[in-house]
């Protein structure tokens, strides 16, 4: 093995071009991280670390050194990442009288070009619009965008008429990609302006009975994914946020989430009942409140299914919370939901304190609704 990072180290300094083939064989690094450069595409850059290898795309722009992440090695080939890179070089070096065009780039091209936005939102929204591009549209990726046309993408949706929220979102995400090409593209308007929208109705079921709910928790085999169902229903937060929550995150008066899927922070108030809930699992991991050995991200991703879904604990905590009292504009700041007026948005800002009453109040209901 030495020998071979020795080899490869030394096409390195002579800046290789990082084919598909070149990416594969790199050994992946025994200590730090190693740096690839491209001899083509100058900014293109593989880092190789211990486990993973990264693309990114690094340019000097007005002085200051700009480095974008294009994604991991393999889900990210060589070829899109190399045209990602010239996209980026592209959209990084225009300005004032640089009016230069390339062909349409490809839909998994520009795919990657605005997933490598630095200020779009989370991690979630990133995943979720990859999966449905590569899911929904797969046969698309490697069209380009020009090719697309209005009868394949109304076709399209009306192919995915039997899930209308699934083709909805597949189109909604295709039209988000497509609009952000056109600010470097000479692309007419989106195909999907033919598309008349499925009307989606919101699943708007609630656990009735809690002593019910109580009984299957408590029938559950996995302790680990007991104590799952039962966190979401006391704190009321999405599935993806409380899968991926981290010890270090949790502290003595409240939860804190570095990116949520509106794109920021959020402190969720807890108390005692939270800590009682979490107890169990402490012995189990030291970074993961929620581990799975089996799992490659090391915590758990598909808890075992249940006869209501992680998102109808959301709702139940939302409207045990209505039914005690709590007014709606505070139910909705424990849910971080964005608010719509812009007094809320900018200006009206609870504190930890003032919302903490309020999760009290909620979780002394759902305890007392198990025992009627």
């Amino acid at each position: 093995m030495p020998c071979i990072s020795f080899r490869f180290r030394q096409k390195a300094d002579k800046m290789p071009k990082l084919t598909e083939t070149y990416a594969k064989k790199l050994p992946h690094s025994l200590a730090g991280t190693q740096k690839y450069w491209d001899k083509e595409i100058k900014g293109l850059v593989l880092f190789v670390g211990k486990r993973s290898k990264t693309w990114y795309f690094q340019k000097d722009v007005g002085g200051q050194t700009k480095r974008v992440l294009i994604g991991r090695y393999p889900v990210i080939s060589s070829h899109a990442a190399r045209q990602t890179a010239l996209e980026l070089a592209l959209e990084m070096g225009r300005g004032a009288g640089k009016v230069a065009q390339v062909g349409a780039p490809s839909l998994e091209i520009a795919m990657e070009v605005y997933l490598a936005r630095p200020k779009l939102r989370s991690d979630q929204y990133k995943h979720g619009v990859r999966a449905y591009m590569e899911n929904q549209l797969r046969d698309w990726l490697r069209l380009p965008l020009d090719e697309i046309s209005k009868s394949m993408v109304v076709r399209r949706h009306q192919e995915l008429a039997s899930k209308p929220s699934t083709a909805n979102h597949s189109l909604r995400y295709f039209r988000s990609i497509y609009n952000h090409a056109r600010r470097t593209h000479d692309l007419p308007e989106c195909p999907t302006m033919a598309v008349e929208w499925y009307e989606e109705k919101p699943d708007g079921r609630v656990i009735l009975d809690l002593m019910d709910w109580r009984r299957a928790v408590d029938f559950l085999g996995n302790p680990i994914h007991k104590v799952f169902y039962e966190f979401l229903l006391f704190t009321g937060l999405r599935k993806s946020e409380a899968l991926t929550l981290e010890w270090k995150n949790v502290l003595d008066d409240r939860i804190h989430l570095p990116m949520t899927k509106n794109g920021r922070s959020f402190d969720l108030p807890i108390n005692q009942v939270h800590h009682e809930i979490l107890a169990p699992l402490k012995p189990h991991s030291r970074t993961w409140i929620f581990p799975s050995l089996k799992s490659a991200s090391g915590h758990i991703t598909g808890p075992e299914k249940m006869q209501w879904s992680p998102h109808t604990h959301r709702r139940t905590f939302a409207t045990v919370a209505l039914e005690a009292g709590i007014m709606e504009e505070i139910v909705g700041r424990l849910l971080n939901h964005t608010p719509l007026s812009i007094t809320g948005q900018r200006y009206a800002i609870p504190s930890l304190e003032a919302l903490a009453p309020a999760m009290q109040t909620v979780c002394s209901e759902l305890l007392a609704r198990q025992k009627m």
